[in-house]
């Protein structure tokens, strides 16, 4: 299992970073794709829709063209544009192809002001550590997440499991829907997880809040990938974890 590090510093702030996937027993191939700034604090992950050819360009797209027009500006509107960039741009190759072209996208972008934004598409996840409270940052984009908050359906029944598949956001969408952004702000012994459905779906909430526990997110990554594995693999499994400290 190759586990990728880098650091960075910004506003005051020293940001450690791990990333690393796993394939797991349902596919041959990963859908998901990572992505690690070594130049500037930002990390992407996606999740592509589907095991076809679809999936493996949007994610790749979506990640390349997100990661080249995020280093371009700054702030909300920035982000905005680069995701619309993204959105065309997959929407463009899919044109090419047969079946579904899409997948979720979902960043961390350090601001420079001791804030980041987290960028969110899809229902890959966005979760903090803080004071030992784990909180989850961002919405799910599915009819199961509006079904369940509205009550349509129970958590465990085979009308959430089905709804869990249906997207109403990700790149690609014909419609090209805006990202949720949220800002953040970066203290230290924050513990910042980016994560594809393949960890959230399969670990619980007392796991992830005991993993990213450990100082060390290279350490953090491998137990929540060997986790995914040892809960049955069910999935591609990503997951990028940040730690802020100060800078001394």
């Amino acid at each position: 299992m190759d586990i990728t590090k880098v650091g960075w510093t910004t506003a005051g702030r020293r940001l450690t970073a791990a990333a690393g996937s796993v394939v797991g027993e349902r596919y041959d191939t990963n859908y998901d794709v990572v992505h690690l700034d070594p130049g500037g604090p930002l990390a992407v992950v996606a999740d592509g829709m589907g095991d076809g050819p679809g999936s493996t360009v949007a994610g790749s797209t979506a990640v390349e063209v997100f990661v080249r027009e995020a280093a371009v500006g700054d702030g909300a509107a920035s982000l905005r544009a680069a995701v619309a960039r993204a959105q065309e741009s997959v929407r463009g190759a899919g044109r090419t192809l047969a079946g579904l072209t899409g997948c979720t996208l979902t960043a961390l972008v350090a601001a420079g002001d001791a804030s980041a934004w987290i960028v969110q598409l899809g229902d890959s996840r966005a979760y903090r550590l803080r004071d030992g409270l784990l909180d989850l940052l961002t919405v799910d984009h599915t009819i199961a997440w509006v079904g369940l908050l509205h009550g349509w359906f129970a958590h465990d029944s085979a009308e959430a499991a089905t709804a869990r598949y249906r997207l109403t956001r990700y790149a690609g969408h014909p419609d090209g829907p805006e990202p949720d952004l949220i800002n953040v702000t970066l203290q230290p012994g924050d513990v910042y997880l980016l994560c594809t459905d393949g960890v959230s779906d399969q670990l619980t909430y007392e796991n992830l809040t005991r993993v990213l526990a450990n100082d060390d997110p290279g350490a953090a990554v491998h137990a929540l990938l060997e986790d995914s594995l040892t809960a049955g693999g069910r999935d591609n499994a990503t997951a990028v974890v940040v730690r802020v400290e100060r800078t001394v």
